[in-house]
């Protein structure tokens, strides 16, 4: 899942107008081609990294994340990531400062379930000048944004991270292929490594093992399609669930759902 993970400590800190103008919060508005990556990088500010088109995938140190509209991920300041677009991408992103961060958001990288509501107030904060009006329109909406994210409920939309070479090539190639029903032992042939040493490898790695670990890869892809109008029946079967039922008991259990209730426009609620 990860664009070709390297040592994040060598990711260089990017600074963009928006992070240097004196305002709680400002936005930030780049369309992608698909398939573009930005390699890794930080910013002295967080991010909520958001998209009104496009699938945005986000590799940090020690997980993965894949972000469809109608969701976003909070990025902590400094915080080394790379982010692989999966389709045209139309990111309207924020740069918050610290003591707006503080208030709003969590501690940590997390993806947001984006309501209606906050999804326009993103696009109204992205068409307000940097410098904008404190005292009028702009602030009122860096207020209510800063209000909605604290409500926003965060959702288990991330894969923990692999590093090892040889789990590497194997996440990379169930990433493209979810349904893929090749067992861990096929997968050792495959990748030069007895099943026990990538089982044993995926401990270290995941802090879980393969099942688990393919299981939340495959949850994660099919939220990604839901998300993006993909029907419950057809996304079971992309990601290797041999029925719709089963797909939907499993989604209900990791994201606290169902499928029907994660499409587009849905915001995640229950």
């Amino acid at each position: 899942m990860s664009p070709g993970r390297q040592a994040p400590a060598a990711a260089p800190l990017r600074r963009f107008p928006q992070e240097a103008v004196d305002r709680p919060l400002a936005g930030f508005v780049q369309d992608y081609a698909d398939g573009h990556a930005t390699g890794w990088h930080s910013h002295a500010r967080v991010q909520l990294l958001y998209a009104t088109r496009g699938v945005m995938r986000i590799a940090t140190e020690a997980a993965d994340f894949v972000v469809p509209p109608g969701r976003a991920l909070w990025v902590p300041a400094r915080l080394p990531h790379a982010v692989t677009m999966r389709g045209p991408v139309a990111m309207r992103a924020l740069f918050l400062r610290e003591d707006a961060a503080r208030r709003a958001g969590p501690p940590r990288t997390a993806v947001l379930a984006v309501s209606p509501l906050l999804r326009e107030l993103i696009l109204a904060a992205c068409a307000e000048p940097l410098e904008w009006d404190e005292g009028g329109r702009g602030g009122h909406i860096a207020a209510l944004i800063v209000e909605e994210i604290a409500r926003a409920p965060s959702l288990p939309l991330g894969v923990p991270a692999v590093r090892d070479p040889r789990l590497a090539r194997l996440a990379a190639a169930l990433a493209a292929d979810p349904a893929s029903p090749l067992t861990l032992e096929d997968w050792a042939v495959r990748c030069g490594a007895s099943a026990r040493t990538l089982a044993r490898l995926f401990r270290r790695d995941a802090g879980m093992g393969f099942a688990r670990w393919r299981q939340q890869l495959r949850l994660v892809e099919g939220a990604a399609l839901l998300a993006q109008g993909v029907p419950p029946a057809r996304a079971a079967a992309a990601v290797g669930y041999a029925s719709a039922p089963a797909f939907g008991a499993a989604f209900r259990a990791a994201f606290g759902l169902t499928p029907g209730a994660a499409g587009p426009g849905r915001g995640g609620a229950a």
